[in-house]
């Protein structure tokens, strides 16, 4: 009779921490960027370029590695092992917050977008090794639990982030007025990142010199794609193009009039919007050429691989989008007139959400039995939801404005009893959902439209595995290389938050949600049309949910 692989615990315990990091910093990043539009003075657009610089990373990351293993043939990740390239990623973290520490005591904006850059980098790198390093680190048949485990502790780092991240830039008082804002002191925000920075090299000293972390060093072969790597290459040479053209806008000296600055910033918006057709209309010709001839294509010969790409890109775009414009929403009378010291209950409410959603996804994972799956279902969003509430009682905040959110909660458990943990049928039902909470809080106002737009958390929260599951189903070797074009395709975390923004400086923060509104509408359809792919090419998948973003 054979037995399980022992469970490497205190390996997985530090790698949990990553995870920490991950969610901790990403959150935090919603608190910052009202706070950075009132500090530099900036527009709703130039303060969702913290988004841009964040996000835009994990893209970049991502493609160098893909580029590197194409062109060598063998996985760096793999070749430097995971353990390392843990470490690596932890190490360019901590260079990046020393660099946000310089950047904040210079008060330099783009020091500190450079700095949110190079931490993310880190990220991108981490990211890639510490899932199949979660798997390594115990039995195989047990690995879905551990990155579920991650998972939840990610996620209980979205929830708290942005309330770390609220007292380090406005302490204990909750009373401080946007105005008050550019003459705030910033050494607690400087404290704030000498300890994340000595937090990232302690774990990685941890990992580096820890005997018992094995190495994990993969010697397996990157199949080739020649052909995607050109078209991913181009697709961001002409992204770098079109930004280029909307950041020197910023800087033209011959706009003088009113009616200058209105026609820059139609530019913008057109600019802005070309970069999404250059993605989306890129990968979508890349296929068509790769069905006429397949060799060179790699993954993206797959049409679930695709359309799982631009789904990737979109959820993490309106996930991103939604809490990183939350603020600014959240300002107007007509929704509270809540001054940016006061935002960070909302805020992590909103990140919150996705964990009250990414625990209940992760009861599957757990070998419970069918009546004790179904209560769990029930009892475990809802203990979610009041350790949110008490999380922000214990930080001092007033909840009471939160109470009645319990309504949403209950929506969405009903979901999960509808959708059962099938990913296509779950992609349908939060879809369809996100898009029905998106337009109510766009025709309402008050805490009815806040509980819509805040809800957009909830039904995001389980789409992540969804996408990824469907996406590379049947990739057969090419299963590898198709994880790596998702995992790039967080740069929709770069792109769709800052066309809201701009969109919104057009038509007011307000009805700039009907980006989110088309966003879920894609999702909903990725859910209808990859079911259908996927039985055309002999397959019905319609397996539970297992994984978590």
């Amino acid at each position: 009779m054979s037995t399980l692989k022992p469970t490497n615990y205190p390996a997985l315990y530090m790698l949990i921490v990553v995870f920490f990091f991950w969610g901790f910093i990403a959150a935090g990043n919603s608190v910052f960027i009202p706070f950075c539009k009132h500090y530099f003075g900036l527009d709703q657009f130039q303060s969702q370029l913290v988004d841009f610089a964040f996000y835009g990373a994990y893209y970049l990351g991502a493609l160098v590695l893909f580029i590197s293993g194409n062109s060598s043939g063998k996985d760096l990740v793999g070749q430097w092992g995971y353990k390392k390239s843990i470490v690596y990623g932890l190490l360019f973290s901590a260079l990046g917050a020393a660099a946000m520490i310089f950047a904040v005591n210079g008060k330099s904006f783009p020091g500190m977008l450079i700095g949110l850059f190079v931490v993310a980098l880190g990220f991108s790198i981490q990211q890639t090794a510490a899932n199949p390093f979660a798997i390594l680190l115990g039995d195989p048949s047990t690995g879905s639990t551990r990155v579920n485990l991650g998972g939840g502790i990610n996620s209980f780092g979205t929830m708290i982030g942005p309330l770390i991240v609220a007292f380090a830039l406005f302490g204990s008082s909750k009373a401080v007025t946007d105005d008050m804002i550019s003459s705030l002191d910033l050494n607690k925000v400087i404290v704030l990142y000498v300890v994340v920075g000595v937090l990232f090299v302690l774990a990685a000293s941890l990992f580096g010199f820890s005997k018992s972390v094995p190495n994990g060093v993969s010697e397996e072969k990157t199949e080739k794609a020649n052909k995607a790597m050109k078209s991913l290459m181009i697709i961001t040479g002409l992204l770098i193009v079109i930004f280029s053209q909307v950041f020197n806008s910023y800087s033209a000296s011959y706009l003088t009039t009113h009616q200058d600055l209105e026609q820059v910033e139609y530019f913008r918006v057109l600019m802005l919007f070309l970069a999404l057709v250059v993605i989306v209309g890129g990968l979508v010709y890349s296929y068509f050429l790769s069905q006429k001839k397949s060799e060179g294509w790699g993954a993206m010969q797959y049409p679930q691989l695709v359309l799982g790409m631009l789904g990737i890109f979109i959820y993490v775009g309106v996930e991103v989008a939604i809490g990183s414009n939350l603020g600014e929403l959240l300002k107007q009378k007509e929704f509270g007139g809540y001054e940016s010291s006061s935002i960070a209950p909302f805020i992590s409410m909103y990140w919150g959400s996705l964990m009250i959603g990414r625990w209940a996804g992760a009861i599957s994972a757990f070998n419970f039995s069918n009546q004790w799956r179904k209560i769990l279902t029930f009892v475990v969003p809802l203990v979610a939801f009041g350790l949110i509430l008490l999380s922000n009682s214990i930080a001092k905040y007033d909840v009471s404005d939160l109470y009645w959110y319990i309504i949403c909660v209950v929506v969405q458990i009903i979901a999960f009893y509808i959708a059962d943990d099938r990913p296509a049928k779950s992609l349908i039902i939060f879809g369809i959902l996100g898009i029905i909470s998106m337009i109510i809080g766009m025709l309402t106002s008050g805490l009815v439209a806040v509980y819509a737009f805040l809800s957009g958390g909830l039904f995001c929260s389980i789409l992540w595995p969804c996408i990824f599951t469907l996406s590379i189903a049947g990739l057969g070797k090419y299963t590898s290389q198709g994880s790596a074009f998702l995992i790039m395709m967080i740069l929709g975390g770069a792109i769709i938050p800052p066309i809201q923004g701009k969109l919104s400086d057009i038509i007011g923060i307000h009805f700039s949600f009907i980006i989110p509104v088309l966003c879920f509408g894609y999702l909903a359809f990725f859910g209808i049309k990859v079911k259908s792919i996927l039985k055309s090419q002999g397959i019905d998948f319609d397996e539970k949910v297992e994984s978590l973003h």
